[in-house]
């Protein structure tokens, strides 16, 4: 075991890791692909962040590794909305289409 005598340093991406958990958020239910294309970044940088503060906690500082807890928190919640949402609008998408073909088969 390796000792540190040094000060901590923030981990490399945690703030950007929450950067982007917070835009994922935000962005999940205007534009449904965007964060859900956001939150999978998000947690796929936060995974690698998580893994190098395990690797060497007494390396890193505790604060930033909240900020990246708190971006993979924002990830997964704006996944899940993204989700629904995007479901959402390819079910309404759909029932369109099967009611202008109902339309035309009645010729209408």
């Amino acid at each position: 075991m390796e000792i540190i005598n040094g000060p901590k340093r923030d981990l490399p991406n945690a703030t950007l890791v929450l950067i982007l958990g917070v835009l994922s958020l935000i962005f999940c239910w205007v534009f449904g692909f965007l964060g859900l294309i956001l939150g999978i970044v998000t947690l796929v940088l936060a995974s690698e962040q998580r893994r190098l503060y395990q690797q060497a906690p007494g390396e890193y500082t505790e604060y930033s590794l909240k900020n990246v807890n708190m971006g993979r928190v924002f990830a997964i919640i704006s996944i899940c909305i993204a989700a629904a949402v995007v479901l959402f609008v390819l079910l309404v998408i759909c029932g369109l289409f099967a009611g202008l073909a109902g339309l035309i088969t009645l010729g209408l």
